[in-house]
């Protein structure tokens, strides 16, 4: 399972939006570091592919069963200036965010007088800095412990072009610029067990009041000018509305959207967004047994995508028989998709792609 931490500053809305994603019981408290130890939920990645492929092979009373994808989320402990030298929780947090793939980095972008900042005002970007800054001291820790040992092979007249490329990078960070922004512009030879926290992917989450949701606010546009710099995906939401709404039934909840005049929770955004920055794709498998989403990454080979179901899939490949899930729908059945020549046959290479409705054929 790929997680994707949920990272800010102490009381920005991280416990509140955990709670809406796993409808789990989290402490969310009014004060700092309400959330001590990380918390891990895994949520269903919200497809409608699947009722629809299911509606295709109901029959009568019988409902297929549905099986969606999922994607994990883990909730960490708030950090503060000086964490990447122990202050606060800082240990912590940092031991928790190298274990995760990815970051949804939360923001507070709304003013309330009766929930404390920890900075004793509101500024996003100030914020974000804050973390950036955090993460990228530890970063360059870590590089100053590898160029060390590298500075002794390159006395030998080994390792010298790897020293030189983690030179570069520590020169960039201490320049401010994050690990991801570098790595996506420039080809560094770096070793590749590094591991640096600011090198993995991020959205940034604005946590915003219930009136700025449909339009957002200027803290809004600051976060979204500087995710723009680096390619990330900006995510609006009111962590308290999606609490709500995650707390109501679904018929309930649907009325309520509509009420705010939204079409997808904050929350589904925010679930696919992080699947798409994991690099993750998803592919189905369809029958009167079964609609299930599996997960893999975006590139993966037909074997590949197979050994995710069972590894002798993956061993025994024959070939795999391939059809879009929009025309398996269009046609109604297997056999019409067959009869009308969309249903493919694909051997070892073929790259799956999302959407792909895949039958194995395999040895055991």
């Amino acid at each position: 399972m790929l997680g994707i931490g949920i990272v800010g500053l102490p009381n920005v809305g991280k416990s509140t939006l955990f709670n809406a994603i796993t409808k789990a019981s989290v402490e969310a408290a009014n004060y700092p570091f309400a959330t001590i130890d990380r918390n891990v939920g895994v949520v269903a990645v919200p497809d409608e592919r699947i009722g629809a492929l299911a509606d295709v092979f109901t029959k009568g009373d019988r409902v297929v069963p549905r099986v969606s994808a999922t994607v994990e989320f883990v909730d960490i402990a708030g950090l503060v200036k000086g964490a990447s030298r122990g202050e606060g929780l800082g240990n912590q947090f940092l031991a928790h965010i190298r274990e995760v793939a990815a970051i949804a980095h939360v923001v507070r972008c709304f003013d309330d007088p009766n929930v404390i900042h920890v900075a004793g005002r509101v500024d996003p970007l100030s914020d974000i800095e804050t973390i950036e800054t955090e993460l990228a001291l530890a970063d360059l820790a870590t590089l100053e412990r590898r160029a060390d040992r590298l500075r002794k092979g390159a006395k030998r007249g080994e390792d010298v072009e790897a020293l030189a490329a983690v030179n570069a990078l520590m020169a960039r960070l201490e320049g401010g610029e994050q690990a991801r922004s570098v790595l996506r512009s420039s080809e560094l030879a770096l070793p590749n067990d590094l591991h640096l926290v600011t090198a993995k992917p991020i959205v940034y989450v604005c946590n915003v009041a219930e009136e700025d949701l449909a339009g957002g606010n200027d803290y809004v546009e600051r976060v979204r000018g500087h995710a723009a710099a680096e390619g990330a995906d900006v995510i609006v939401i009111s962590a308290q509305i999606e609490r709500e709404l995650a707390e109501l039934p679904d018929d309930e909840a649907a009325l309520f959207l509509a009420d705010l005049g939204l079409e997808r929770t904050g929350l589904e955004r925010l679930i696919h967004a992080g699947y798409r920055v994991l690099g993750l794709i998803t592919y189905l498998t369809a029958s009167e047994k079964e609609v299930r989403a599996w997960t893999i990454p975006r590139g993966a080979t037909a074997p590949q995508a197979a050994g995710v179901i069972h590894s002798d899939f993956e061993r025994g490949f024959i070939r795999a028989e391939v059809v879009h899930w929009t025309k398996l729908v269009e046609a109604g059945s297997m056999v019409a998709a067959r009869a009308k020549g969309w249903v493919r046959t694909e051997g070892k290479a073929y790259l799956v792609a999302d959407g792909d409705v895949i039958h194995f054929l395999f040895n055991v």
